[in-house]
């Protein structure tokens, strides 16, 4: 399953050049991909477009959003992680105050059409 989350940086260069280094290839603390892959999380991208980030997430069938809050909330490391990205990141005005990251709804599949 696909999805498809929105958050913003804050509107710093050096806090987005900070956010890209800590996501740049090789730098990500193993324990925080293999937290990622435990929950059945296949595949993941962050793009971003000034300081607006957009993450595309493709899920296997064993993928509990509620299971996976719940596991990163006892573990310390993925804890340290949110906490280090909570400094630079800033939820949408819109957001859900329960949650970081917005879920943007699809309103538009090419293979859906004629």
């Amino acid at each position: 399953m696909r999805h498809v989350l929105l958050i913003d940086l804050i509107d710093d260069a050096q806090a987005i050049a900070q956010y890209e280094a800590w996501h740049a290839t090789g730098a990500l603390p193993p324990a925080i991909g293999a937290s990622i892959r435990a929950a059945d999380i296949i595949a993941m991208d962050i793009y971003r477009t000034g300081n607006r980030l957009v993450m595309l997430m493709e899920t296997g069938p064993g993928f509990d959003p509620a299971a996976k809050a719940a596991a990163d909330a006892a573990d310390p490391t993925v804890q340290a992680w949110e906490a280090q990205m909570n400094g630079v990141q800033r939820p949408l005005p819109w957001a859900d105050p329960q949650a970081k990251w917005t879920v943007a709804d699809r309103i538009f599949s090419l293979s859906e059409q004629p």
